[in-house]
């Protein structure tokens, strides 16, 4: 298999994992404020159902539920971050194999994240009790940016190894 070819096939496949990505924020996004937060609370619930179980199954259910509450505003903060940091990741492996790594590829893959983060809060505008956030943007974009890190670190560290083999 030629070089070309390795590059092709690389930005292929995360091209198509990024789409299929896009197609989940948007699902997300189009729930109406109601099925947001009752998708967002009900993971909170089994979050804490978990914890509980790890701690030996002694919380009762009010208490369960009072942390259910509590936690479930920073789950759904992590899960944008963690969906934007995958974001980040794909766009890097999509335009990587045809730029060296370097501030324009960063700065290209911010930006890209910063207008989908953007374009996705302007959508929660038009979807029933949902509004766009600007926070939310800024945060989206911090977990693009940590994506890329986290690629430049599995590179680095891959030539690290690589050098000493």
């Amino acid at each position: 298999m030629t070089s070309k070819t390795k590059k092709t096939a690389v930005s292929i496949v995360a091209a198509l994992l990024l789409i299929f990505l896009y197609s989940i924020i948007f699902s997300f996004s189009a729930q109406d404020g109601e099925q947001s937060g009752s998708l967002s609370h009900m993971i909170s619930e089994k979050c804490v159902a978990f914890l509980n179980s790890l701690s030996g199954g002694q919380w009762t259910q009010n208490f369960m539920q009072g942390l259910a509450d509590y936690f479930e505003h920073p789950i759904r903060k992590m899960a944008h971050f963690a969906e934007y940091a995958c974001m980040g990741v794909l766009v890097y492996s999509v335009w990587r194999p045809w730029m060296e790594r370097s501030r324009r590829l960063f700065l290209l893959v911010l930006i890209w994240v910063f207008v989908s983060a953007a374009a996705d809060e302007i959508h929660q505008l038009f979807v029933p009790g949902r509004w766009g956030s600007p926070a939310d943007v800024l945060l989206d974009t911090c977990g693009g940016a940590f994506g890329v890190l986290l690629c430049v670190f599995a590179e680095k560290t891959y030539r690290k190894i690589r050098r000493r083999g």
